[in-house]
Parts: structure tokens; sequence; C-alpha cells
């Protein structure tokens, strides 16, 4: 089933808008231009965001001087399930995480067909882990562990022992499945993250839908100010979903972003997401530049990046592994968006970021639709993994 979200009840914080005093980003570019949306909103649209221009910006900054009135308190938290979906939606979703996950899962379940409970299935089950790019760790933590349980339960039929490693691989699975978590602060600010060619503008467009779906409002920062391809692609996206997009041509990606959060705190907006350009973990002057943004995000508003995702190609494999590694430990992630596991055969990878770095799998994509990036379920990729 889908992860659930969670929202604060009850009266939102009113300290919204950066005050006067406010620390100046590191480096300040002039004002970005902002691309409003230009297809217009049908009536079962979400509900649109107003476009950020020169003209509305001096009232913004206005407001900035008057008092502010005190926080009210915050209540109770109340759980809000995701949007139902209906029956063949849900069928739809589950169809396309086989078919894409069908490279990784044909070498797995071939293996337990007519097979005999020896040492030639292991052997065959561990090199089938390890071309999956399990990665070595967790290969030899799950083949322990279904050694013992098949000791320990006495089984004797080979889809025994493959109901046997499809509970062990949720339970491995498991702790990566956790929600984002809305209404924590206004604007809630995230930070994306990862190499070239991930899929982070895509990931960005496909996610400020779904968060619409709970009646969230959206700004997006084109924080990639050096690929014009990047600002283009984020604009069509906001055109789609009918939010604004912050941009600018060159300049300091941070003093973009900078100015986005204060439009977005100005306009009481619920989510504000930045892109940012992809860069390999080895470009350490590029890696400094990205803890710089996170820095100055903070400047911008207190506490945040409240999420820092990383995007990750599942086709990179172990290659993954190292990026979530390398960016954990510049910024701290807080989430992952897997993506591209449509096809791939090193659907595994997942099990190796549970092992060594178990860092929450918000989202997974299987594909280019919208409808292709959905919350991450251990049960629901454990099955699809093993056939079941």
């Amino acid at each position: 089933m889908f992860s659930f979200f969670k929202r604060f009840k009850g009266s939102k914080e009113s300290d919204n808008a950066p005050e006067e005093s406010q620390t100046a980003p590191e480096a300040l570019a002039p004002e970005p231009a902002v691309e409003a949306p230009q297809a217009p909103v049908a009536p079962s649209a979400p509900r649109p965001v107003a476009p950020v221009s020169a003209d509305t910006q001096p009232a913004a900054a206005a407001s900035i001087n008057e008092p502010e009135p005190e926080a009210p308190a915050l209540e109770t938290v109340e759980i809000v399930p995701p949007p139902m979906q209906d029956a063949s939606a849900k069928r739809s979703w589950l169809t396309r995480l086989k078919t894409g996950l069908s490279k990784t899962s044909s070498s797995l379940t071939g293996i337990f067909v007519g097979a005999k409970i020896d040492e030639d299935l292991y052997e065959e089950l561990e090199t089938a882990l390890l071309m999956s790019d399990a990665g070595v760790e967790a290969t030899e933590f799950l083949l322990e562990s279904l050694r013992e349980k098949v000791r320990t339960e006495r089984l004797t039929d080979p889809q025994q022992v493959k109901a046997a490693l499809r509970t062990l691989l949720i339970d491995l699975l498991k702790p990566l499945e956790k929600s984002l978590m809305l209404g924590r602060a206004q604007p809630l600010v995230v930070m994306i993250a990862g190499v070239n060619g991930a899929g982070k503008t895509t990931s960005i467009g496909k996610l400020a839908k779904h968060l619409q779906s709970f009646d969230q409002s959206v700004l997006l920062a084109a924080g990639d100010t050096f690929r014009a391809a990047a600002r283009e692609q984020l604009a069509i996206w906001g055109q789609r979903n009918n939010v604004t997009v912050v941009s600018q041509e060159s300049g300091d990606p941070a003093a973009v972003i900078y100015d986005a959060v204060g439009a977005a705190r100005a306009r009481k907006i619920d989510v504000m997401m930045a892109d940012t350009a992809g860069r390999l973990p080895t470009q350490l002057h590029l890696m400094e530049e990205l803890r710089k943004v996170k820095r100055v995000i903070g400047k911008a508003q207190d506490g945040a990046p409240h999420e820092v995702l990383l995007v990750i190609d599942a086709n990179t494999g172990q290659n993954g592994l190292a990026q979530v590694k390398a960016f954990d430990d510049a910024l701290g992630l807080t989430g992952l968006i897997v993506t591209k596991l449509d096809g791939t055969a090193k659907g595994g990878i997942l099990a190796a970021i549970a092992r060594q770095r178990p860092i929450p799998v918000y989202f997974i994509g299987v594909g280019e639709k919208v409808e292709d990036l959905q919350p991450f379920s251990a049960e629901e990729f454990s099955d699809a993994l093993l056939g079941g």
C-alpha cells in the first residue's frame, strides 16, 4: 500500500515572511525573473499559484515590515491517507513495476523452479543477487539469514524457500519505507540533488503534481543556472502543473534559490522545491557549491532545507550506492528518489542501500508518465523482484 503523508492540523505558522534583519546569502545575484505559467487552468485543476513578478514583489516586501502576530500553537497531528486510487490504476502501477523489474526478477525466480535445496541452490542465488547489484554485504546477509530460516523451520520445498527469501527481503527493505511529512513548516523547503542525467528535473515535476493531489501549493526554483535546457524543462513542468517557476539565466544558484524561498514565504506557499545542477561526487568544487546552497537556504529560512533528497538512477547499480554515501556525507540526506527502475537488471541496489546506508526511499519511478512515480513499498517491491 502507499505510504502515508503526515501534516500538522490547525492554523499554519504566520511567521512566513523573512525579516529585514535576515542575513544575506553568500553571493547574491540580480533578482531572478519569474516564468509564470501560460496554460489556462482547467476547472478541475489544482488551485493555481499566482506568478511572482516585479510588480508584486514590493508589496510582499512591504508586508515584511508589518508586526507579526504570534503564531498559534499546533493542536494535533492528523494522519491523512493518500488519495484513493481505483483498482484499475493500482493494478496498472503494480504491472508496470513488475514489468520494470522483470530483468532483475527473471534471474532470481528461475532458480527456484524444480530445484533441490542444496549448496548449488545457494550458489545460484548468490550469483543472481550479486548480478542484480545487491552488493556483497546485503547478499551475504540474506543468504546467511535464509540458511538459518531453512534450517530452523525445516523447509523442504523450493517455493517455501522462495517465500522465506521474500520475507527476509521485505524485512531488509522495510526501514526504507518512510513517508514525506507535510505541514512542518511554511514553506516546506525541499532541496533536490543528484548526478547528471539521474532525472532530477523530471522527478521534481512529477512530485509537484503528486503534492498538488494533497492540496499543497507548490513553487519551483530553477537552481540549475548553467544549463538552459534544465530551466526550460522545469518551466514546462511548471506550466503543466500550473505552478510558478523562479529562474534566472546564469548567475549564482544559491541567490536564485534564496529569492525563491523568500517569495514562497511571502506568498504562503506550502512546498518550495529547489532544483540543482547535476554533479559528480568527485567534482569537489561543485560539491562545495552544493554545501553553500544548503547554507544559504538556511539563511533564507530557519531550519531549512527541511528535506534534502537525492535522485539516483537505478541503472547505475553500485555507483548509485557510492553516490548515496558521498552526497549524504556532504549534505546529510533525508530521502531518496530512485528513478528508471523500468528495464534495469540492477533492482537489487535498494538492498545494498538498505544494508549499508539506510536512507528512506520516498519514491520510485518506473517510467516517464506522472503516475509512474509512486511512494516506495517494501512489500510491493519485493513481490515484483521475486515475481510474487
